[in-house]
C-alpha cells in the first residue's frame, strides 16, 4: 500500500508564513495589499497561479514569486505547526504503508520543514512545485511520485484538504481522502469525494481499515 500526503491543511498550518511573506512581497513592490481571506482562499495552488489570481502583471509574477520564497525561506519553520495529529496520522501509515509527499509548495522548504518537525524520514518521496511542469489538479506530480517508488496505481491512496489534491488522485487512477481545512469549503470537498474526515489520522485510519 502507498499513502501520499498533501502538506499545507493536510499535515502543516503554514498559514501565519505564507500570509505574511505575501504581505513582505507586496511591500517590496509597493503594492496594494490583498486580504488575507483573498491569499487563504488560494492555498494549495501554486504561487505563480496566486499572484496571478491576485491581479499581479504577468511581468511582475515571478518577481513576487522569489521575494515571496526569499522570506518564506527565513521565517517557515518558525511560523508553521504540525496540524492536531498529524504526527500519529504519519508514524501509523508508516507501519502499514510506503510514503510520499506530493506538495505545490517548493519541494526542498518542504523537506526542510518536515526534518525540522523529524517526520521526513517516514517518508520516500517528496515531490514539490520544481520537480514537475504541471502541478495539481494535473496528475503529474501523483504519476512522479507513483514512478519513483515504482508502484501501482491500484493499491494507491492521496489524502488531501483541496479539491486540487482530489481531482489530481481522480486524474492519476487512484483513491482518494479529503481532510477539511480552512482552505476549502467542506460542500466544495463534496464534489469531488464521499470521503471526507476531520484530520490526517482519521484519514490513514478510514484507508487501512478498507
Amino acid at each position: 500500500m502507498t499513502i501520499l500526503f498533501d502538506l499545507d491543511g493536510t499535515l502543516i498550518d503554514s498559514t501565519e508564513a505564507i500570509l505574511e511573506s505575501f504581505h513582505n512581497s507586496f511591500d517590496i513592490f509597493k503594492m496594494s495589499h490583498p486580504s488575507d481571506e483573498a491569499i487563504k482562499s488560494l492555498i494549495g495552488h501554486p504561487l505563480d497561479v496566486m499572484y496571478a489570481t491576485l491581479g499581479v502583471e504577468d511581468e511582475k509574477v515571478w518577481d513576487m514569486v522569489d521575494a515571496y520564497k526569499e522570506h518564506y525561506r527565513k521565517i517557515s519553520t518558525q511560523k508553521t505547526q504540525l496540524l492536531p495529529f498529524a504526527a500519529e496520522a504519519i508514524e501509523l501509515a508508516a507501519q502499514h504503508a510506503r510514503l510520499g509527499i506530493v506538495t505545490t509548495k517548493t519541494g526542498r522548504y518542504s523537506k526542510v520543514l518536515m526534518e525540522h518537525f523529524s517526520l521526513m524520514h517516514h517518508f520516500e518521496v517528496l515531490i514539490g512545485r520544481e520537480d514537475v511542469q504541471h502541478p495539481k489538479p494535473h496528475p503529474e506530480p501523483i504519476y512522479k511520485a507513483m514512478e519513483f517508488l515504482k508502484v501501482q496505481k491500484e493499491n494507491c491512496w492521496m489524502i488531501g484538504d483541496t479539491r486540487m489534491d482530489l481531482i489530481a488522485a481522480k486524474e492519476a487512477g487512484i483513491k482518494s481522502v479529503a481532510v477539511v481545512s480552512e482552505y476549502e469549503p467542506l460542500e466544495e470537498l463534496k464534489k469531488y469525494t464521499n470521503i471526507i474526515k476531520t484530520n490526517a489520522l482519521e484519514a490513514v485510519q478510514t484507508i487501512l481499515n478498507r
